[in-house]
């Protein structure tokens, strides 16, 4: 949903050293965001929301900057209210 090259410009992150790093960043943001919404991103089709590429960016970059000491109910709190609107009632 969205590209590594866009992450890192949205990381500030200029070097190739932590790719892989960030890379399983992107797919754990986009695992959370997918429990939170409650359906695959892939049921976008290629248009993805702006509010939900944030939620993925920032759930990376949380992940990334706070990786030793993540406060993971605090970040799902936050995720939920960013996706509040496109959430389905359940799976």
């Amino acid at each position: 949903m969205v590209t590594l090259e866009d992450t890192k410009a949205w990381l500030r992150v200029d070097s190739a050293d932590e790719d892989a790093l960030i890379e399983s960043f992107i797919a754990t943001a986009e695992d959370i965001v997918e429990g939170i919404l409650r359906f695959p991103l892939s049921d976008y089709a290629g248009v993805v929301p702006e509010p939900v590429k944030h939620a993925i960016y920032f759930a990376v970059s949380k992940l990334y900057e706070e990786r030793n000491e993540l406060n993971t109910t605090e970040l799902t709190d936050v995720l939920r209210t960013l996706l509040f609107a496109y959430r389905e009632v359940e799976w």
